[in-house]
This record gives structure tokens, sequence and C-alpha cells, in this order.
């Protein structure tokens, strides 16, 4: 299991999902291979834009379910914690389960098979029935400590409800699962009756969609505290960029200046003919001013980082990591010699021109200043297609065939095919590499496959890799 995972997260969306421990050094580029058919371009795509609206990330504490609070026996002993330390520990391990609940559904949704989806259902239902016994046992009798245990089962059952509910209710419909279908729908109705029992909710709360909603989301919030890093986010080379638009204006000046005195000199006088000249010197500089600041910030910038993120501990403040990310279209000249070697390997139909994106990031993570009892925190980042998709054509064509003397046609969808190369480098180490096809349409990514590595370029190495999943996740016994 490599140490970066790539997966679809919805219709038109990936992420990327790695952990990192305390001291790490690690550098991971993301090169996207975009077909020219696309359309997808630096004049058709700002990347700043792209990167605030379609790039988000979520970096966190992480535990693995061998050491999830509240399943350890040492938990147990609550008279021996502060109110703040009891209530990390229910944090981190609310906000796990509320993750791997929604990793997994939303993995279940895409299951076509009918016979594995509601097998798989069943499963996940037995797990959420488990591991909700399993924390409501450990409710605490202090006061002081019963509000923040209740903040988190009230949200922890209404979101398994929300969730089954919503498995059912895109499900495919069969006679021969009624069996599974009604035994979740019970599970959802226990939990709404226990809510309802612990008077979690008012009754008007519970009649109106969007104050339950909104309530919700409060609770979400209070479980992230203390365990969701907080980070600030700084745009770099502002100042560069100031100093890059004061050079370009500066030269068209010049010129502009050189212009003018040249034809106060031809022209003898302040004469119509000197107005227009000077009219057209003008309209000139304005159109040529951007366009020259534009291709000197592209070349200053070119290679450099375009934000920085620090990312710190909620509770104690302290610094826990420092991130350089970039993002920017390259050229096939610019790419490292080993992912240029990889794209060899291609098949001669797959050989189209591409625009080719990259996203960097570079992280450093504290060697001290954990909160107590981790020393590892989870990073995954959701890019979303859905500026890719704008562009594209929809099926247009049709396939035609013959039977009995019937001719019959069905529609084609348009595909495309996006290369995905991953680069990773640990500390001082050599980079480690993987490829990966993504096949798209207008309206949804259609399979993520991962593809094999030419000779004599670094395999991304096999570790044991935490992950909101069943078997390693809160969801796992």
């Amino acid at each position: 299991m490599s140490k970066v995972r790539i997966k679809q997260e919805e219709a038109l969306s990936i992420k990327f999902l790695h952990q990192m421990e305390s001291g790490d050094s690690r550098r991971l580029d993301l090169y996207f291979f975009l077909p020219k058919e696309m359309g997808i371009n630096p004049q058709s795509l700002n990347e700043e834009e792209y990167y605030h609206s379609s790039i988000t990330g979520r970096r966190s504490y992480y535990s693995s379910g061998l050491h999830l609070p509240l399943v350890q026996s040492r938990f147990v002993s609550q008279k021996k914690r502060t109110v703040d330390e009891f209530r990390l520990y229910l944090n981190l391990f609310a906000y796990q389960f509320s993750v791997a609940i929604e990793t997994d559904s939303k993995e279940l949704s895409q299951v076509e098979d009918l016979e594995k989806f509601y097998h798989l259902l069943d499963e996940l239902s037995e797990q959420v029935i488990h591991l909700l016994k399993r924390f409501r046992r450990n409710e605490p009798s202090d006061e002081k400590w019963k509000s923040y245990f209740e903040n988190a089962d009230n949200y922890l059952s209404w979101l398994c409800e929300q969730r089954l509910l919503k498995l059912l209710a895109h499900a495919p419909r069969s006679s021969d699962f009624t069996e599974v279908s009604e035994k979740v729908v019970a599970l959802c109705r226990a939990e709404a009756l226990y809510r309802q029992e612990h008077n979690y909710n008012s009754a008007q709360t519970i009649k109106d969609p969007n104050r339950i909603a909104n309530k919700m989301l409060l609770l979400r919030r209070l479980i992230q505290q203390g365990v969701v890093l907080k980070e600030e986010l700084k745009t770099l080379g502002v100042g560069l960029k100031k100093m890059t638009t004061g050079i370009a204006t500066g030269m068209v000046m010049l010129v502009v200046s050189a212009l003018i005195i040249k034809a106060q000199g031809f022209f003898s006088g302040l004469t119509i003919a000197l107005v227009l000249t000077l009219a057209v010197i003008y309209g000139f500089r304005e159109i040529f001013k951007d366009d020259i600041r534009n291709a000197m910030w592209r070349i200053i910038q070119k290679g450099r980082p375009r934000w920085s993120r620090v990312l710190s501990d909620t509770t104690s403040k302290n610094i826990i990591a420092r991130q350089l990310v970039w993002l920017e279209f390259m050229r096939k000249k610019e790419l490292p010699e080993a992912v240029s070697k990889i794209l060899t390997k291609r098949h001669s139909q797959n050989k189209v021109d591409s625009e080719i994106f990259h996203y960097g990031i570079h992280t450093r993570v504290s060697q001290k200043d954990f909160l107590a009892g981790y020393s590892m925190i989870q990073e995954q980042v959701n890019f979303s297609f859905v500026p890719f998709a704008r562009n594209l054509e929809r099926g247009k064509a049709k396939i035609y065939k013959e039977q009995d003397g019937k001719i019959s046609n069905e529609s084609v969808e348009r595909r495309y095919q996006v290369n995905l190369i991953v680069a990773l480098r640990e500390g001082k180490q050599e980079f480690q590499y993987a490829r990966y096809k993504i096949t798209m349409n207008r309206s949804a990514i259609i399979e993520i496959t991962e593809s094999d590595l030419p000779s004599g370029v670094a395999c991304m190495k096999e570790a044991p890799f935490e992950e909101e999943l069943k078997g390693a996740s809160p969801l796992a016994d």
C-alpha cells in the first residue's frame, strides 16, 4: 500500500491522502497531464482562482485504530484526567468516527453491483451498531464532562442515521435484499428514538430541517476543536509582484516618453496630427502595459511557491507544521527526467499533446509541540474537476448495429483520459513515483487506475498506511 493514496471523492473530484510523523520533511508533487482537446490552458484557467475555489484541504491529528480514545482500557480511568484532556480525547474519537462513516458511505455509494452493495451495506450497519455501543458504554457520570459527551453522541447518532438513509434513498431497488433494507431502516429509527429519549434536540429543532442541519454543523465544529489544525495561509511574492508592476510600467513609460519626444520634434507646434499621434501612443501603452507585466511576472514566478501555510494547534497555539504550495502550468521541457521517462511508457494511442498542470506541497513537521500522546498528522486534499468538465464536449455520436434486419443505435459518451504522476520525496531521500490514469466525461470521473512504471524508476514504497477505512479506522473493531 502506497504512502500516498489517490482515490475518487465525489462524481467530479479526487483526493490524495497521506500521513506524516513528527520531524518529517516531505515534498509531494502531482503532475496532471490534461489533453489539449479538453481546452484547459493558462488562458482558460487561472491558477489562483482554481486554488481558492476548487482545492480544499483538511489537516488534523491522527491516531490509528489501535490507539483510539474511549476504546483504550486506560481511558476508563477518567478521574485521572482533566476536563480538557477528556474533551480532546473525546473529540479525536468523534472526529475520526465521523470522517470514517463519511468515507465508507461515499465508497459504498459508488458500488454498482447489487449483491455487493447490499452485502457491504449490511456490514457497515453492523459496524455502526457495534461502535456506537462501545462509545456509549464510556458515558461519564460527572456533569462537567457529560455535556461534551452528549454533544458528540448527538452528532454521531444523527450523522450515522443520515448517511445510512442517504445510501438507501439512492440504492437500487431489489426485493431480494428487503431484509437488509429493513434492518438499516430499523437502525435509523432506533437512533432517532434514542436522541428523542435523551432530549438531545427540541421538538422545534427536529421539525425544521434548517435548524437541525445548522445545529449539527455547530456540533461538528465543536468536535473538531483541538483535533483539526488551525491554518494560516499567506500569499507569497506580493512585494515582488508590486515591484514587477513598477518595472513594467517604467519600461513602457520609457518607450512612450521617447516616442512623444520624437513626435514633438516631427510636428511643429500643437496640431491635430500631433494630438492624434499622442492618442495612438497612449492607446498602445494601455494595450501592452498589462501584457508586459504579466509576461514578466510569469517568468519571475516560474518555479517559485505561490503560498505558505502555517498549521498550529488550536489549544496550545504551538506551530505543528509549515508548508509551501506550488500551482502552475509547466512546459514539457521543464519536467523532471524521471517524470518524462514515465510518460514514454504510455501506449501509442494515449500519446496525445497535453497541458501540464503541476501542484506541489513541501511540508516540514515540528519535532515537538504535538498534542500529548500523538505523533502523527493527516492531510487530505481534494481537487475538483468541475472547472475542467465545463470545457468538455457532450457525447453526440451514435453507434449503429443491425440484428435480424432491424437497425438500432446507441448514444456514445465522449471520454477523456487524464494522466497523473505523483512524486514523493522524504527528507533527503530520492524521489519515489506512482502513475494513475483518470478516465472522465463531462458529468463524472469513470475510474481511476494505477499503472506500472518503467524499469529504473523508483516506485513509491509500500508502507503501513492508516486511513479512515474499514480495518484501519474507528469503524474497525
